[in-house]
């Protein structure tokens, strides 16, 4: 999940908490909006504390990228690419030469 998608559902959950919590907890709509309000701050903030200890413990890794072996292999599957191709060529022409044969077969027998 991309941090800013963690931090937009982390967000919204905290406001249905915060919600929740101020229906239980106050008794006016002064008391409701204000659960409310820090609630979903608490959870905002915190989903952004979350994300930057996350990416700061991410460490890139760098590899080895064997770049002339894929070279190679690569080279040897367009080849034989290329000799099907050829080949379902020739076929595509047989094909077509043995429809006009037996069109005009066809045509003679008639």
């Amino acid at each position: 999940m991309l941090g800013e998608n963690f931090v937009y559902f982390f967000t919204v959950q905290g406001f249905f908490i915060g919600i929740i919590f101020g229906i239980l907890k106050s008794f006016d709509a002064e008391g409701l909006l204000t659960y409310t309000f820090f609630i979903t701050t608490f959870f905002y903030l915190f989903s952004h504390v979350i994300i930057a200890l996350y990416f700061k413990t991410l460490v890139a890794k760098s590899y080895y990228f064997p770049k002339e072996i894929h070279e190679r292999e690569l080279d040897l599957i367009v080849k034989e690419i290329n000799k099907r191709e050829k080949i379902i060529d020739s076929a595509c022409k047989i094909t077509d030469a043995a429809i006009k044969v037996n069109s005009r077969d066809k045509a003679v027998k008639l």
